[in-house]
């Protein structure tokens, strides 16, 4: 099942919803998607922001014949992408568009440098023409990005370093009987042996190996068994066999950390830095509702074949998504309105999740007392960042407040 969700940039509002079948390619449902979004008549629709599926010909047409903002990442397989990112390695120093402080007391400065370029990319209308047009890019260098692919690489790069000792060792323990068949195998490991076509294949992706044949003597086996004679002369024989040198692939600081993001929007109307602002945005409203729906406890373990009760499965799930960012919106609202916070998962926070806020809420209990034969209502745990969170959410605190004391009910007597 895929389940297309459209929210809004405002707290992640669920604002379009549609079931399709599993099978469905998310480039092919993506301009489906926005095609009902515009039938819906939604006022006050600036644009669309997506990540890197909706890049796509039918969408850029879509998106420029009926004039939608589209901002969207550009896949790391499109040719345009790797231009642009060529591009922006040999301009040097590129402005300043955003900078951050570091999330953790221990991380820099975060950075983000980019400029936007016009390149001329292909796009399918509606009535199936495929035309080049004119489309805006922004490339962007983060700081932040580029720390975590270097990392990455280093870490991949150790992984890497055992499966070549372990092929080496491998290789330069086979034996040949003359060149041509060490030449032979050295042919086949550097991927270009007999019934090779095409593109060489790079089984190593950050290390670089060189194989060349080397020849040695060795003592020649006797063809009889047993001693032999004093006499006899023990013979030598030449055998080949491969040598291999390695060398680890280092990759430049300015590599890491690139990404491009297309769209239909001038210059005139949105600068570089609103587009990535905006781009970065779905981060903190869009991917948690998102991510909150791909929880396997959410639907994996659920069993359904009609399209009906799917749909309606569906359509539960995101009007749980709907309360849930309700719950969230008007938390954050209200405490960064008024100055205060509440408890989280790491201290006091202004902006919590609506998971945290419902577990401030598991301490509060009403307890039920019985003292001679009267029953007496107390609440317990109750604490004044609840009390906060009903304001926010517009309860009523008196639902929490312990009942008076004429509100407490005698026993009725055990009859004999």
């Amino acid at each position: 099942m895929l389940l297309s969700l459209g929210v809004s940039s405002d707290g992640g509002f669920p604002l379009r919803v549609g079931v399709r079948d599993g099978n469905t390619s998310d480039s092919t449902e993506t301009p489906v998607a926005i095609e009902e979004c515009l039938a819906l008549g939604l006022e006050g629709v600036r644009g669309i922001v997506a990540d890197s599926k909706a890049y796509c010909k039918r969408t850029l047409g879509l998106c420029l014949e009926k004039q939608v903002g589209l901002i969207t990442l550009v896949p790391r397989t499109c040719a345009v992408r790797q231009e642009l990112e060529e591009w922006g390695r040999q301009q040097g120093a590129l402005p300043l568009l955003l900078e951050k402080p570091g999330r953790t007391r221990q991380e820099s400065l975060r950075q983000w440098h980019g400029q936007s370029v016009v390149r001329w990319v292909e796009v399918e209308y509606s009535d199936g023409r495929v035309v080049p047009e004119a489309l805006r890019f922004v490339v962007v260098h983060s700081s932040q990005l580029a720390q975590q692919a270097a990392l990455t690489y280093a870490k991949a790069q150790a992984h890497e370093a055992e499966r070549v000792a372990e092929h080496i060792r491998g290789v330069e323990a086979r034996r040949f009987a003359c060149a041509a068949d060490a030449e032979t195998a050295l042919a086949d490991y550097e991927g270009r042996g007999q019934g090779r076509r095409g593109r060489q294949p790079r089984p190593w992706r950050s290390h670089a190996l060189r194989y060349r044949v080397e020849a040695g003597q060795q003592r020649k086996k006797r063809a009889h068994r047993g001693r032999p004679p004093k006499a006899e002369q023990p013979q030598e024989e030449v055998y080949y066999r491969l040598r291999v040198e390695v060398t680890a692939l280092e990759r430049a600081q300015d590599e890491h950390g690139w990404f491009v993001l297309a769209t239909t929007v001038g210059a005139s109307l949105c600068a570089d830095t609103e587009m990535l602002h905006v781009y970065q945005e779905q981060n903190t409203t869009v991917e948690p509702g998102f991510r909150w729906i791909k929880n396997p406890a959410a639907i994996t373990p659920v069993w359904l074949e009609k399209p009906e009760r799917i749909a309606a499965l569906a359509m539960l799930t995101v009007v749980g998504l709907l309360v849930y960012a309700l719950i969230q919106r008007q938390v954050r609202l209200s405490l960064r309105h008024s100055g205060q916070h509440v408890p989280g998962n790491k201290g006091a926070t202004t902006i919590p999740t609506a998971a945290v806020v419902l577990s401030l809420f598991v301490q509060v209990m009403m307890v039920q007392l019985e003292v001679d034969k009267r029953v007496s209502l107390q609440v317990y745990g109750l604490q004044e960042h609840h009390l906060m969170v009903c304001d926010a959410l517009g309860i009523d605190r008196l639902w929490y407040a312990s009942p008076p004391a004429g509100q407490n009910s005698r026993v009725n007597a055990t009859p004999p």
